[in-house]
């Protein structure tokens, strides 16, 4: 058998095999181009951490987070609700303000999203999953789980806790980790503020 005669395949087999989704994160572009995931960056008073969207994957979830980051929707709201050993919650609006903090953890932007549901996509350590009151509720709010919190997936017992996975941390979980151990006061809040000061997308 001539090598030549099969360079031309081997050629067309790496081609389409680049065409997909890639373990990296990236995905196909209307264009064709491959596009990688963004990054979501996050500056906190103890420290920086980073999340890739999984915007390939879960594209109405990971997209909202990244317009309403890009709108700076989320600067300057603290880390509301932070349980040990269990998960960080933050991104309501309402957390700016001391005056509102009996209606933190209820604030939204004004609209809900649709739940999307990704096989696969699980509630690990590390990830970053949408906080929700029930089915397709979910708006601006989010946790980031400290430890594996399978239970919550949506294709898991409690068939109640359905909360969708968008992205998970690549760098910095030892500040997540901080943000878990802080000292809390009842309803989980944080006794001493842990504010987002910014959270930009890369």
């Amino acid at each position: 058998m001539k090598i030549s005669g099969l360079i031309p395949i081997l050629f067309l087999i790496f081609i389409y095999g680049c065409s997909g989704n890639n373990i990296t994160g990236g995905f196909t572009a209307i264009d064709g181009g491959i596009k990688m995931n963004r990054i979501a960056v996050f500056d906190t008073s103890l420290g920086e951490f980073k999340i890739e969207l999984f915007e390939d994957k879960s594209p109405i979830t990971a997209g909202n987070f990244r317009k309403l980051a890009e709108e700076g929707f989320y600067d300057g709201t603290r880390f509301h609700r932070v349980i040990k050993n269990f998960m960080n919650q933050g991104g309501d609006p309402l957390s700016r303000d001391l005056a509102q903090s009996a209606r933190w953890g209820t604030g939204s932007p004004g609209y809900f999203i649709k739940d999307e549901f990704i096989e696969g996509l699980s509630n690990v350590r590390g990830s970053i999953s949408m906080a929700n009151s029930g089915p397709n509720s979910g708006g601006s709010q989010f946790f980031i789980n400290v430890v594996d919190n399978t239970g919550l997936d949506w294709d898991k017992p409690p068939a109640q806790s359905k909360h969708p996975v968008f992205g998970k941390v690549i760098s910095g979980m030892d500040v997540v980790d901080a943000i878990n151990n802080v000292e809390t006061v009842p309803g989980d809040r944080p006794k001493e503020d842990v504010l987002i000061n910014k959270v930009t997308i890369e």
